[in-house]
């Protein structure tokens, strides 16, 4: 955790919270030991949701389709939600349960690996969640820069490795090592990109918000 826990205890316990279905399905993914976002990422992507409106999000890592349908939820009604899983096991599961809470005509969900799908995607997309493989998000960027919409924004989850990115490499674990390498490469990347802004957030795991700074914000 990022922050003290009691502080994210109390901040947790002001959140009115999701409706009861997707309460539900959160229970269901914890249970089966399914990685979602977290509490304050669900709070977060609430405000954003209802402040931006967005009318198409591209969604980069389905899982079982929980924050697919988080957004789906919060979404203006007719925002149309993209999202890319290569995971055979969770596919099916994802495809249910969109069925199961009458969300196929939002949300479409492409099987297969992100790295090449993306490129076959034209866009634009106000909103790009980007939650898939940590040590791949570098690997993305570029096609998920090509999507974006000006003035739209890029959300990126876990950036901060429940604060793992600020040790030194020498003292994680040897497979941590090059997921923490590639995630300080892409934070930099983020920050230093011409014609985009990016604000690093103690959210959650951490997360990135950037934008793609459209050409009146450029002069």
């Amino acid at each position: 955790m990022i922050i003290d826990p009691r502080m994210a205890t109390f901040i947790d316990s002001m959140d009115p919270g999701n409706p009861a279905y997707l309460d539900e399905l959160e229970k269901e993914a914890l249970a089966g030991e399914i990685p979602i976002i977290r509490k304050p990422l669900q709070s977060f992507f609430r405000f954003l949701l209802k402040y931006v409106k967005p009318r198409s999000i591209l969604e980069v890592g389905t899982a079982i389709g929980f924050s697919a349908i988080l957004m789906s939820e919060y979404a203006p009604a007719d925002c149309k939600i993209t999202t890319i899983e290569k995971y055979e096991k969770r596919i099916p599961v994802a495809k249910e349960n969109f069925r199961k809470y009458g969300k196929e005509a939002q949300i479409e969900l492409l099987e297969g690996d992100a790295a090449e799908i993306l490129k076959e995607l034209s866009g634009p997309y106000d909103l790009i969640f980007m939650d898939a493989a940590k040590g791949q998000y570098l690997a993305f960027l570029p096609e998920v820069l090509r999507l974006m919409a000006p003035g739209g924004l890029l959300l990126s989850d876990n950036v901060l490795q429940d604060g793992d990115v600020i040790e030194s490499r020498f003292a994680l674990e040897r497979r941590k090592r090059t997921t923490h390498a590639r995630m300080r490469e892409y934070l930099y990347e983020l920050k230093h990109l011409p014609g985009f802004e990016t604000v690093i957030l103690p959210v959650g795991d951490g997360i990135t918000l950037t934008t793609k700074l459209d050409a009146k914000s450029l002069s």
